[in-house]
């Protein structure tokens, strides 16, 4: 078994992705904890650091180009210096970024993190800052949108949607990502962030429990309930696989025609930081979906993936060395 996986994931370099979807830069400002404040029960933070990484649409597509495929990003950003910085950022990390409108009207969306270290064993997240334009993108910017989409497609093995609800993802665009994928026969793909009925007909719908909970009106407790809630939302959708990541508890995968599969998760004991954890699922499955690889093959590599980003503070990306080596271990120690 890790033979064949290890040779998989060879199989994910030179796949060509378009990301769609809402652009944003993650930045990090880490403190060592002092003491409490004599204003209000709250520590006081030395400042230490701070840096910025790629978030948003743009977390998956750094995974891709990380895993030696090719990723062109479509969306949205401001004109200022953010925007400047995520676009030099991008750029840096390999991501096509033509596909990038460049609106006047909107700020670019930044999510400031407040961590502190200290004598923790881990850093710990205080409170997250966000500067965000959640209305809808104007007709002009969505046809600029559309219009990169369809150029982008032509030469892309898969489209995928990463939908963060900041106004980018909106019907039309999604009917141009549908449009497109179809009439070049690409892998159409969606992060769904809860919004699982806005993408009936896709191949690959991914989510996490609390969206998975709230499409199906309930809570989500036993593998069985998983099982009964991830087939009834795969039939309804009319999607090719449906998978619920369950953070400590792996992840659920219903695949049209095929048993339903739980994954334990691949590391539960050094989990420093989730974010990005998602993305990394998302678009490990979407390079391996687009190799020819079948949905559960695709779903372990990305269980193990996502086990590796959670050990490191932000949005990290995994290569493809450091997954077959992650693979290997994992098999060692069952």
């Amino acid at each position: 078994m890790v033979n064949e996986l290890v040779s998989a994931v060879e199989r994910l370099a030179g796949r060509r992705v378009v990301v769609i979807g809402d652009l944003f830069l993650d930045e990090y400002m880490v403190g060592r904890a002092t003491r409490l404040s004599r204003e209000a029960p709250v520590p006081v933070l030395e400042y230490m650091r701070s840096f910025t990484v790629l978030g948003g649409a743009a977390n998956p597509a750094h995974n891709v180009v990380s895993l030696g495929g090719q990723a062109a990003v479509v969306g949205l950003v401001g004109d200022d210096g953010d925007a400047r910085r995520l676009l030099d950022q991008m750029a840096a990390a390999g991501l096509d970024t033509s596909g990038v409108v460049v609106d006047p009207g909107r700020c670019t969306t930044v999510k400031t993190r407040i961590v502190a270290e200290g004598s923790l064993i881990f850093a710990q997240h205080l409170a997250r800052i966000d500067r965000i334009d959640r209305a809808p993108v104007s007709g002009r910017v969505l046809a600029e949108l559309e219009g990169h989409v369809a150029r982008l497609a032509a030469e892309a093995d898969a489209l995928l949607i990463s939908d963060y609800r900041s106004g980018v993802v909106v019907p039309p665009l999604v009917e141009a990502a549908r449009r497109a994928a179809r009439e070049q026969g690409a892998l159409l793909t969606v992060d769904s962030q809860g919004r699982l009925e806005a993408f009936p007909g896709f191949d690959l719908v991914k989510c996490n429990r609390a969206e998975a909970e709230a499409q199906w009106e309930g809570p989500l407790t036993t593998d069985e309930d998983f099982e009964r809630a991830a087939v009834t939302l795969a039939a309804q959708l009319g999607v090719g696989t449906l998978v619920i990541t369950r953070g400590p508890e792996g992840m659920t995968v219903a695949t049209r025609g095929q048993p339903v599969v739980h994954l334990p998760a691949a590391n539960r004991s050094e989990v420093f930081d989730v974010t990005g954890a998602g993305d990394t699922v998302v678009a490990v499955m979407t390079l391996a979906l687009a190799a020819g690889l079948d949905a559960l093959t695709a779903a372990r590599l990305a269980n193990v993936a996502a086990g590796l980003v959670v050990r490191r503070l932000g949005n990290v990306t995994v290569s493809p060395s450091e997954l077959s080596a992650a693979l290997r271990e994992a098999d060692r120690s069952t």
